[in-house]
């Protein structure tokens, strides 16, 4: 493959008086929801990326991170704002940009070579011409030998590996990664990663600039020349962060520990707060959707705890994660979830238990599920809208589909099936209500209500609006 031209050479990091790449400006992306409201998942957001830098877009689940990267790639229409290429505003496919996908993509009847060239048929090339370039890409990535292959006969790692040589054998402007390394075991998406940042820095590289969407801290500190922090609900840049450490870059070293930190507390930073212009998120006044369940289980929360306890019932986060050997946003669902209900206060990168969380830690069995169902229900909108459904309904029951159909004006269809999963585990440890797999029917329990008090006696007044409703269940 000839060398690509350009004017400054690929992965220097030193984007300063180079040419714009991709240009996103004042981008604003709103879905419908069923019962005609609209919902903001990209607010103003205005960012750039120049030739011969890697950006990568850092955010939790709700900060609209796949959606603003089908964005630039041309693949939805924002709401407002503009999208650029080189300059040129973007109206359809973005022709300057190729994307990896997480979830491989890869079309299982077609071979190594066959899914490579799919990415040159559309440049009509002779059949002998995409042969020989789906040849060059696959050797670049290290497949040769494997072009007869199909992708079921391949791990992960080699699979992604052929996405990545579909996406570059296009010679794009821009290579786009939508979580591209989160489907692979620690070990294999490390070394992937390595492998691209030396490619990334070999002459010839058959890509200009590099946008990477990831919830992974440690990755974006090891791959990016900027970092953009992107809040949720709805997605906005909370803060730029400029990468300066010398690559080679490895999770031990001190300066990328200290930004791994700084990140962490950013990211952590008034979590619950409800988005400017909306209401307070308040316990008794928040919809589920301003404050969604994180993605916690019992047993990790009270893991959690229990360490806290063990080190007095104060510990900073990154402490935590190293001797456990975890990435750090492995524990932010863990830390959101305990912050969420009460249990423990977050200060920057430090946790500390509240009296009720030493009393969980302290309790016996039904101890616990008594707290946990009292703050549960105090605290998180989701929890206390199903419990105040049921209690309105003749027999106490009410099947999932309600549920869901609700939680679809507030979210995606898979992030409203995991936001209920995640509400039927905790409301079925607290014994607030039970759940019938083989019917989908939610069922009052009353032992629960009952250790819970009914918060709205005296501490509250208002039951938890379900998503876009505008009212109460």
């Amino acid at each position: 493959m000839q060398p690509t031209t350009t004017t400054q050479p690929a992965g220097s990091g030193d984007s300063s008086g180079t040419e714009t790449i991709l240009g996103v400006s004042r981008l604003t992306k709103q879905f419908t929801s069923p019962d005609g409201t609209p919902r903001t998942v990209l607010d103003d957001i205005s960012f750039d990326v120049k030739q011969g830098e890697i950006v990568v877009l850092l955010g939790q689940s709700g900060a609209g991170k796949s959606t603003l990267l089908r964005c630039v790639a041309g693949l939805i229409t924002p709401t407002s704002g503009t999208v650029t290429h080189r300059g040129a505003p973007v109206t359809g496919p973005n022709p300057g940009v190729a994307m990896v996908f997480q979830s491989f993509a890869l079309l299982p009847w077609l071979t190594v070579l066959k899914n490579v060239e799919v990415g040159l048929q559309a440049k009509f090339m002779l059949p002998a011409q995409c042969q020989e370039r789906a040849t060059e890409e696959i050797d670049r990535i290290g497949l040769n030998g494997f072009e007869s292959a199909y992708p079921r006969e391949m791990s992960g790692g080699m699979q992604q590996r052929v996405g990545f040589a579909r996406a570059l054998v296009v010679e794009p402007d821009a290579l786009l990664m939508d979580e591209a390394f989160s489907a692979l075991d620690v070990l294999t998406a490390e070394n992937l990663r390595s492998e691209l940042l030396t490619l990334w820095t070999t002459p010839g590289f058959p890509t200009q600039a590099m946008l990477i969407v990831t919830h992974n801290i440690e990755e974006a500190v090891i791959l990016a020349d900027r970092i953009l922090v992107l809040g949720s609900n709805p997605g906005r840049i909370r803060t730029e962060l400029p990468v300066a450490l010398p690559r080679p870059r490895h999770r031990g070293d001190p300066g990328c520990q200290a930004l791994i930190n700084q990140i962490y507390a950013i990211m952590t930073e008034g979590q619950d707060q409800a988005p400017p212009g909306t209401k307070d998120s308040t316990a008794a006044e928040a919809s589920p959707d301003q404050k969604p369940l994180p993605a916690a289980t019992i047993s990790g929360m009270a893991g959690l705890l229990e360490i806290l306890a063990h080190h007095g019932g104060k510990a900073e986060l990154p402490e935590i994660a190293q001797r456990l050997t975890f990435d750090m946003q492995d524990l932010m669902p863990l830390v959101s979830a305990v912050e969420m209900l009460g249990l423990a206060t977050v200060d920057g990168t430090g946790i500390e238990l509240t009296d009720q969380g030493r009393a969980y830690v302290a309790g016996d069995v039904h101890t616990r599920k008594s707290i946990f169902a009292r703050q549960a229900r105090a605290s998180a909108p989701l929890i206390r809208a199903i419990c105040d459904s049921l209690e309105s309904t003749e027999v106490g029951t009410l099947n999932e589909g309600f549920f869901l159909d609700l939680l679809h004006s507030g979210f995606s269809e898979q992030q409203a099936r995991q936001q209920l999963d995640v509400a039927i585990g905790w409301g079925r440890y607290a014994e607030l209500y039970d759940y019938n797999a083989d019917t989908g029917d939610l069922r009052l329990d009353r032992r629960g209500v009952k250790a819970a008090g009914s918060q709205r006696t005296g501490q509250h007044t208002k039951s938890a609006r379900l998503p876009g409703t505008g009212r109460n269940p």
